[in-house]
């Protein structure tokens, strides 16, 4: 068991995190559903796409030879002898010189055709077409295998699936795919503060905003949510919520993990025997933490402020999430920017402040989304990346360059 009161860096939880994950196991579904869902086996082709030459435009299969010289004011004139439809056999079908045939896109390319010249640069009449330019070898030709060829590794175990990759499955004549199962989170708010949504507020109460956030957070990485309510703060209720959360993969609960004299999460890991692996992370906002493991199962205890419980589900949750799921990216992009106003803080944390990132002349800028207070959940509403101000740093001037980690952009790495 790690030390429950050891400060750990950003990076340090989430490697002890991540260390921390076995990967569910896979089940077969329809590629109907299986967008954003991640990959638990490589597809390799056992075929060519598309499985014959074909067309890329509607016009006519012709040898571009035949084509020389041809012109607006001199046109080659060929011999129209039949037509290939999308789908339409080519047997019995060739081209010849002084022959064309007329083609849709999609078609097969009839023997003896090395080019497709497009309807918009001909004239048909009577059984001829007149053809107004030279064309090119290939030219509007699709060779078979040109999107996929045989033996082609085309999907990778660990990918999340795009509405692209379900094309390509597709393509390769799948109806079903082996992905890995989804994790059942359980979310447990804590706090005698608190209220929930249709409840009449009393006097020194706020609504119940992090219990929705991270059910919308869990549901947009695919995982599946289940919010039990709230644990009023006594031991004996937020231990009778915490026994009903652990029959998920997941459980994630927000609040009651600081040094106050009604926070319980962390004496209730201790009675459910669910062992601490930190307690501390050197961040601001999401300072006081209590991440721990059961068996495979991962407990997420986050601090009760909106911003402090958002930012650390960006940071810590989410990349496990997406391992349990054997995703092999999870890590958000994480550029330079021109900041645009002046940063002061003090020196001990890394802040990650809520940003709105800009392209101006072919570069990012940033500002901060304004109050940077914890519980300001505007500020994160506002915001499309978060900036990263080292733990050492103190100040950051206008126009000099800070990190910011882009939080709407996908898992890159």
């Amino acid at each position: 068991m790690r030390n429950k009161n050891v400060t750990v860096s950003i990076e340090e939880a989430q490697e002890i995190i991540l260390d921390s994950v076995t990967p569910l196991s896979c089940e077969s579904i329809s590629i109907m559903e299986a967008s954003n869902r991640v990959l638990y086996e490589d597809i390799v082709s056992d075929m060519m796409v598309p499985p014959a030459d074909d067309s890329a435009m509607d016009g006519y299969a012709v040898i571009a030879d035949n084509t020389h010289g041809a012109s607006k004011t001199n046109p080659v004139r060929l011999h129209v002898i039949g037509e290939v439809q999308a789908g339409g056999s080519i047997v019995g079908k060739r081209v010849s010189k002084g022959s064309a045939i007329r083609i849709m896109t999609g078609a097969a390319i009839p023997e003896g055709a090395d080019s497709v010249i497009q309807f918009e640069d001909t004239e048909e009449t009577a059984g001829y077409v007149n053809i107004f330019r030279e064309t090119t070898k290939y030219e509007n030709y699709r060779f078979a295998g040109e999107n996929i060829k045989k033996g082609d590794s085309v999907l990778h175990k660990g990918d999340r699936l795009s509405s692209a990759d379900v094309g390509i499955l597709a393509s390769l004549n799948y109806n079903t795919v082996k992905v890995y199962k989804q994790p059942t989170v359980s979310i447990i708010s804590t706090g005698n503060e608190l209220a929930d949504i249709g409840e009449e507020i009393q006097i020194g109460q706020i609504r119940n905003v992090n219990a929705y956030t991270l059910y919308s957070e869990v549901k947009k990485y695919n995982a599946l949510p289940d919010y039990l309510g709230i644990a009023k703060d006594t031991l004996k209720d937020t231990k009778e919520m915490f026994l009903k959360a652990l029959k998920s993969d997941v459980v994630i609960s927000t609040g009651g993990v600081s040094m106050g004299r009604y926070d319980f999460v962390k004496e209730i890991y201790s009675d459910l025997n669910i062992e601490i692996q930190f307690a501390w992370v050197n961040v601001k906002p999401g300072r006081p933490w209590a991440f721990g493991k059961k068996g495979n199962k991962l407990i997420f205890g986050l601090p009760g402020n909106p911003v402090s419980t958002l930012t650390s589900f960006i940071q810590f949750v989410r990349p496990a999430l997406l391992r349990l799921m054997g995703a092999t990216r999870i890590k958000k992009p994480i550029i330079n920017a021109v900041l645009e106003e002046d940063i002061t803080k003090q020196s001990g944390k890394v802040h990650l402040l809520r940003g709105f990132f800009t392209i101006k002349n072919n570069e990012f800028h940033v500002s901060t989304t304004g109050n940077q207070n914890s519980s300001v959940l505007r500020s994160m509403s506002d915001a499309n990346c978060l900036i990263v101000i080292p733990e050492n740093t103190t100040e950051v001037r206008a126009g000099e360059r800070v990190a910011i980690q882009l939080i709407d952009h996908d898992e890159i790495e």
